[in-house]
């Protein structure tokens, strides 16, 4: 779209009444006059509720571009740059290499756009990026429907978190895999709402977005709670509590007064510098980030330990029992096995006692090849025995007959190193050497283990052809936070 300056308002090209000389795209208008808020103007409440706090392109808005323009000459829109100078102004980018130039039939020049958002729709020199100028939506103060307590540790890490809630600081809550991290977030949730404050709550997975999004309409019924992921339904509704993937929030800007990233260490969003900037952006200048992850990376940990970071450690798990510690077994030349048809023999025997004993169990592989060629080789052990990974179309079913117990022994990728809870489990790692099994990986699989009141215990064995700095560092990583809840007296018999 191309627009035309006349008396210092930007008019779309569509709206012009006479043909104008110089249509210009947005990016190359040098100011953007915003125009005074016109306060006797009966503004679209359907607007309001879908712009507040977000970015967006004109394609997204269900709304004519007539609607849209008398908004903007009333006060309550503002049109911003998409694309300029190289740098993309929704998702962050600024790479020479993500940005492309294509001949454009809106601007009829040559236009460059930003490959890195293209999913979330196309960005280029000529889109605007319209965002609200009103006032928010009323939230009505909603009720908290929770009646569970909190551990001694649960409770401080709650408390700090309210603190940091009315402060406008930001806090990173270092939890061990179980800790009950989400009943954490309640008081704290409930504090920012009752002062009519907005909430995100992000992770970097779908998966966990859907598990927590049920919990969280349970515990406040009355407020607005939007739950967006790719294809959501919920993207056109205004929510005062918004559970989001990371990549959605790429549409919000300035919106939120309390921002808590879930699982900050996790992937996409701990290597990508777009969606740490996409959190930036989306939170308020006057607002609080609240980071929860359970296995911090390196820079964190000693950001920790000299005190240059605000955090609190929840060392154990609400049930008040150690994380059961990992135990390193030597298996050989496994991928020989493999491709001679062969489980390694200790593995076999672990695997032959759990299906005696009717005990479910994960078994983590390095990649997919490897688990498809052992899948048939344990399928003769038991003919219900699968496997899942990230692209499987059947992923989500797979999850839910485990849970119901109809899969005995489940092989699985990294993919289900997080966010998932089966409460009878013992797990193993086949390949524990391989690049892929970082310590943060390891700590979280061994985090699958115990996690349930009702069976606190559980067996997590590391299968290896030798041991790495990675095995290491996960197996202290556990012991410590075990010592540390001892000395705090968190759990039982200390």
């Amino acid at each position: 779209m191309r627009f035309a300056l006349i008396d210092h308002r930007l008019i779309p090209e569509p709206l012009v009444k006479e043909p104008h000389p110089f249509l210009q795209k947005i990016s190359e208008v040098t100011s953007i006059p915003p125009q005074p808020i016109n306060p006797s103007f009966q503004f679209s409440a359907e607007l309001q509720s879908y712009l507040s706090g977000r970015s967006l392109l004109a394609d997204e808005i269900p709304l004519s571009i007539h609607t849209l323009h008398e908004h903007y000459m009333n006060g309550y829109i503002l049109y911003e740059q998409g694309v300029n100078e190289g740098q993309c102004h929704r998702c962050g980018n600024n790479k020479p290499h993500l940005f492309s130039t294509f001949h454009c039939s809106r601007c009829h020049t040559e236009c460059t756009y930003c490959r890195n958002c293209t999913m979330m729709g196309r960005v280029s020199e000529c889109t605007p990026l319209i965002r609200w100028n009103g006032p928010e939506p009323d939230s009505p103060p909603g009720t908290f429907d929770w009646t569970g307590t909190l551990s001694e540790a649960q409770k401080a890490a709650s408390e700090q978190m309210i603190s940091a809630i009315q402060s406008h600081n930001d806090l990173l809550v270092w939890a061990v895999c179980g800790a009950g991290k989400t009943e954490v977030l309640f008081e704290g949730i409930d504090e920012a709402l009752g002062q009519n404050k907005r909430v995100c709550i992000a992770a970097p997975r779908t998966d966990v977005i859907l598990e927590l999004s049920p919990r969280l309409k349970k515990v406040f019924p009355q407020a607005r709670v939007t739950t967006l992921y790719g294809g959501s339904e919920e993207r056109h509704n205004y929510g005062q509590l918004v559970l989001s993937t990371t990549h959605q929030l790429y549409r919000y800007k300035e919106a939120f007064d309390v921002m808590i990233i879930d699982e900050v260490d996790a992937f996409p969003y701990s290597y990508d510098s777009s969606l740490q900037g996409a959190v930036e952006k989306a939170r308020k200048p006057q607002s609080s980030i609240i980071y929860l992850t359970a296995t911090p990376d390196q820079k964190t940990q000693q950001e920790c330990a000299r005190g240059k970071r605000n955090f609190i450690g929840i060392p154990a798990r609400f049930h008040r029992h150690p994380i059961p510690l990992p135990k390193f077994v030597w298996c050989g030349l496994w991928k020989k096995s493999l491709k001679k048809n062969r489980i390694p023999p200790v593995l076999k025997k672990w695997t032959s006692l759990r299906l005696r004993q009717s005990k479910q169990a994960l078994i983590f592989f390095p990649s997919v090849d490897l688990m498809e060629m052992a899948l048939p080789l344990f399928q003769d052990m038991h003919p219900l025995i699968e496997s899942v990974h990230a692209e499987d179309p059947q992923r989500k079913e797979k999850v839910m007959k485990m849970r119901k117990e109809e899969i005995p022994i489940l092989l699985t990728t990294t993919i289900l190193e997080r966010g998932v809870t089966i409460p009878n489990i013992d797990v193993a790692v086949l390949g524990a050497e391989e690049k892929i099994f970082t310590e943060s990986a390891l700590v979280q699989i061994a985090g699958r283990v115990g996690r349930s009141a009702d069976y606190p215990t559980g067996d997590i064995a590391y299968f290896h052809y030798g041991r790495t700095r990675e095995m290491i560092k996960a197996l202290l990583h556990i012991d410590q936070m075990n010592k540390e809840a001892g000395k705090r007296g968190l759990i039982h018999g200390h």
